[in-house]
């Protein structure tokens, strides 16, 4: 069993990473930033919320740094996504506006990811009673790395405006930590988190559902 957990988490890690890092590259092309500039604002956005966690856990140097894993899987995909983005620079410009939706599926497929994989390492660390922080901990690996690739081309980050993003993740770190508690399986409260988050910020994107704000006269 300890075995089968081992693997769904790593394949969650990886979903995760490259689709947060395709999330990050493509933000970062849309900001006109260069080849060095995508692909640091892809590794940043995959490896970020991950480096803020394990920061958290006490774990120095970050796992990111002791096994560059996810790093290099996130320059990879960072990589591959400039070359095509700049292979077919004519036909991506025109496409800008589709293509700004197939980013909010993959940074909701990173988000869905991360969710479990915070909330995991908080239970792993031994703090799986404490339901606050295993619940921050997964919000602040979901949304950190999004909020480092918004700061850094220069954005107001997602989670603070749009399409109530940090409620997904808090939703999702909740059933986790729940299920994962009563489940005879690892793979239930892993599917059940991402499925949770994805659904919710999809449907979020598609009726704009957003949080109340105040604005201001005359908007």
């Amino acid at each position: 069993m300890k075995n089968i957990a081992e693997i769904i988490i790593f394949i969650t890690e990886l979903i995760g990473t490259v689709a947060f890092s395709v999330s990050g590259s493509l933000a970062a092309i849309d900001r006109g930033l260069d080849f060095f500039g995508v692909v640091f604002i892809g590794v940043a956005t995959a490896v970020g919320g991950g480096i803020i966690r394990d920061i958290t856990l006490g774990e120095i140097p970050p796992t990111a740094f002791v096994n560059p894993r996810s790093m290099l899987i996130a320059a990879i995909t960072s990589i591959i996504v400039f070359v095509i983005a700049y292979a077919l620079r004519d036909t991506y410009m025109r496409l800008r506006g589709k293509i700004e939706v197939f980013n909010n599926v993959f940074d909701a497929l990173g988000l869905a990811s991360f969710a479990v994989i915070g909330t995991q390492s908080a239970i792993s660390g031994g703090y799986g009673e404490n339901a606050l922080f295993c619940v921050s901990l997964g919000t602040v690996t979901c949304i950190g790395g999004g909020m480092l690739r918004d700061i850094m081309t220069n954005s107001t980050p997602y989670v603070l405006k749009k399409h109530i993003y940090a409620l997904a993740s808090i939703a999702g770190c909740v059933l986790y930590w729940l299920t994962a508690r009563t489940s005879l399986h690892p793979i239930i409260p892993t599917l059940a988190a991402m499925t949770l988050v994805f659904t919710i910020r999809m449907l979020a994107t598609v009726f704009r559902w957003s949080l109340p704000k105040i604005h201001k006269s005359g908007e």
